[in-house]
C-alpha cells in the first residue's frame, strides 16, 4: 500500500496544481457570481465528473493515444477550445437583469452540471495530466490497482473542494455585484477570460 509520506507529497503537490484557475474554475467562478452558492450544487457535481472521466480515459489508454498522436490531440484539442469559445461568446453577449429578476430564470441546474462536465472531460491537458502526474507516486513493486485508485480518489477529493471553496467565496461576491451595469461588465469579463482559455488550448501542444 502506498507510504504515509508518498500520500502527503501527493496531496501537497496536487493541492498546488488544483488551486490555479483554469477553464474549470473560470467557469465555476462566473457561475457562482452570476447565481449565487446556489450555483455549487450543480457546478461542483460536473467538476468532479469532469475529472472522474478525464481519469478514466487516462487509464483506459486515451492518455498515452494523446501522448502519442498528434492528430488525437489536435482533435480533442479543438473540440475543448470551441466548447470555451461558445461558452466564452454566450456569456459575453448574455443579457442582463437585476439579481431580483433573476431569481425565477437561474438557468437549470441540469445545463450548467453538463456544461462543466464537458469543460473539464474535454481538456486534453487534464488526461495528459493523468498519464504524466500518477505515474510519479507509484510503485513498481506493487500492484498498480489500488494505487491508482487511492491517489486517483484522492485527487477527485482535493479537485472537487476545490472547486466548492471557489463556489462558495465568489458567491460570498455575489451582494456587491447587484447592479445591472456590475453584473454585465462581470459577464463581459469573464467571456473574455473563457474565449482567451479557449485560443489558449487551442495554441497548446503536446509535452514531447
Amino acid at each position: 500500500m502506498i507510504s504515509l509520506e508518498t500520500w502527503l507529497a501527493f496531496v501537497a503537490a496536487s493541492i498546488v496544481l488544483v488551486v490555479i484557475p483554469g477553464p474549470t474554475i473560470t467557469l465555476v467562478i462566473s457561475y457562482a457570481l452570476a447565481h449565487g452558492k446556489r450555483s455549487a450544487w450543480a457546478t461542483v457535481p460536473g467538476v468532479a465528473l469532469g475529472d472522474f472521466t478525464a481519469l478514466a480515459l487516462s487509464l483506459a489508454g486515451l492518455g498515452a493515444l494523446l501522448a502519442t498522436s498528434a492528430l488525437a490531440f489536435t482533435i480533442l484539442k479543438f473540440a475543448g477550445a470551441a466548447y470555451l469559445l461558445y461558452l466564452g461568446i454566450r456569456l459575453w453577449r448574455s443579457p442582463v437583469a437585476p439579481i431580483e429578476a433573476e431569481v425565477a430564470g437561474i438557468p437549470a441546474s441540469r445545463s450548467i452540471l453538463l456544461h462543466l462536465y464537458v469543460v473539464t472531460a474535454l481538456n486534453p491537458k487534464g488526461i495528459l495530466f493523468f498519464l504524466a502526474f500518477l505515474p510519479q507516486f507509484l510503485r513498481a513493486d506493487m500492484p498498480a490497482a489500488p494505487q491508482v485508485a487511492v491517489l486517483g480518489g484522492t485527487f477527485l477529493v482535493i479537485a472537487t473542494a476545490n472547486a466548492a471553496l471557489y463556489a462558495l467565496l465568489a458567491g460570498q461576491m455575489q451582494a456587491w455585484l447587484r447592479g445591472v451595469g456590475a453584473r454585465r461588465a462581470l459577464n463581459r469579463v469573464s467571456g473574455a477570460m473563457l474565449v482567451v482559455l479557449g485560443g489558449a488550448m487551442a495554441l497548446a501542444r503536446r509535452s514531447d
